[in-house]
């Protein structure tokens, strides 16, 4: 008899609770700190939804199973003179059993592929994103739309001395990055995921997109935020020892204020535009060296150049620093295999050449030579 209760009051839970949960799910968002962030999507709303749904069916079977068998327990106990009924099967209870749990199934399978089918609907978008994940960074390249023909890398931006807890945490610690994805309100955002390195994956939950970015491969997945605002996600796989530290920032804006985004970031390119056959002085490399390796290489490399013994060598006294600059460039360039030490070709030609500079005259390397952007040219041809 109980358990014929408790697939009766599942039952009841999936069909008759279900509408109430449903409208009201997406609310709960705002009373609870620990639950999924709000969602401003319609896709990321269905998850939301789906995901209190399922919670609600699976806490009502709980508590009706675990109720029931706890009052047969108390009630139906030995000492109170209850006997033990005699009996092999009960062909009934095994059909309804059966059957109530594969109708909940349905219930919750059928919304769950509505929502997959709608995630996977990539097409006819209005803006197209290429975003590469780097240990660790990303790149992103927008490559339809307003803003066709923009780039730029975005890294994390909390100032190490809070990681380090020599400084107050910010408001957004771990969760800030320099370059923001811009895109306006009420567009339909396609981002093409790949990666450069190892599996990263491309993860804002406010926005209800989660995909891997494999080395070698295109995934995709969409958005059309439907309010304006500032979404926050990070990267999702383990990729490396700073997977920690590399956020992805998404800042919806209305149209008219996407397209001067899109006017400055344009602008801002011509300015800062270089050609790569101007002759560097030391100072200039070197001034813009130490910036490169306090953004990319210091983490692993220490800001004194000591390293981590044991875990990452040291770039102080180095053969590789203190070698050809062939083999440093190299090393630089395209990684070396097998270990921790990931290719930075994504960098641009001068900042190679300036982090190569400073490295090769930092601490206590004197080399006393420099690599100027055309040689890194020369290399990658």
């Amino acid at each position: 008899m109980s358990s014929k209760v408790a697939v009766i009051l599942a039952w009841i839970s999936t069909f008759i609770l279900y509408p109430g949960i449903a409208a009201g799910a997406s609310k709960l968002s705002e009373l609870s700190k620990i639950n999924l962030p709000e969602p401003a999507t319609k896709i990321a709303t269905e998850m939301y939804d789906l995901h209190m749904f399922v919670m609600y069916v699976c806490v009502v079977i709980f508590i009706g199973v675990f109720g029931i068998m706890l009052y047969s327990v108390v009630k139906h106990r030995k000492s109170v003179g209850y006997k033990a009924a005699n009996f092999h099967h009960s062909t009934t209870v095994e059909i309804i059993w059966t059957t109530i749990p594969f109708i909940i199934l349905i219930a919750l399978g059928y919304p769950a592929t509505q929502t997959v089918i709608a995630m996977k609907d990539t097409s006819t978008p209005d803006i197209t994103i290429k975003a590469t994940g780097y240990q660790w960074l990303w790149g992103y390249d927008y490559l339809t739309g307003e803003g066709e023909g923009i780039s730029f890398y975005s890294k994390m931006s909390t100032p190490r001395e809070q990681i380090r807890n020599e400084a107050p945490k910010g408001e957004n610690y771990l969760l800030e990055v320099d370059n923001n994805v811009v895109v306006p309100v009420g567009k339909k955002i396609r981002i093409l995921m790949t990666a450069n390195d190892v599996i990263h994956a491309w993860s804002v939950q406010a926005l209800g997109v989660k995909q891997d970015a494999i080395p070698g491969f295109i995934r995709d997945a969409w958005f059309k935020a439907e309010k304006t605002g500032i979404y926050r996600g990070a990267c999702s796989e383990l990729c490396g020892k700073e997977h920690a530290f590399m956020p992805i920032v998404v800042e919806v804006v209305e149209p008219e204020k996407y397209s001067q985004w899109v006017v400055a970031q344009n602008k801002k390119s011509e300015e800062t535009a270089v050609d790569v056959n101007k002759e560097f002085t030391m100072d200039e490399l070197k001034a813009q060296g130490e910036k490169v390796y306090a953004g990319t290489c210091a983490a692993c490399h220490q800001v004194t150049g000591k390293g981590i013994p044991g875990t990452f060598p040291g770039l102080d006294g180095s053969k590789i620093t203190n070698g050809p600059k062939a083999e440093h460039i190299k090393m630089v360039v395209n990684g070396k295999a097998g270990t921790a030490m990931a290719a930075f070709k994504h960098l641009s030609d001068v900042d190679i050449a300036a982090v190569v500079t400073y490295e090769r005259n930092a601490w206590g390397n004197t080399m006393g030579d420099v690599v100027q952007p055309s040689e890194i040219k020369e290399f990658r041809n």
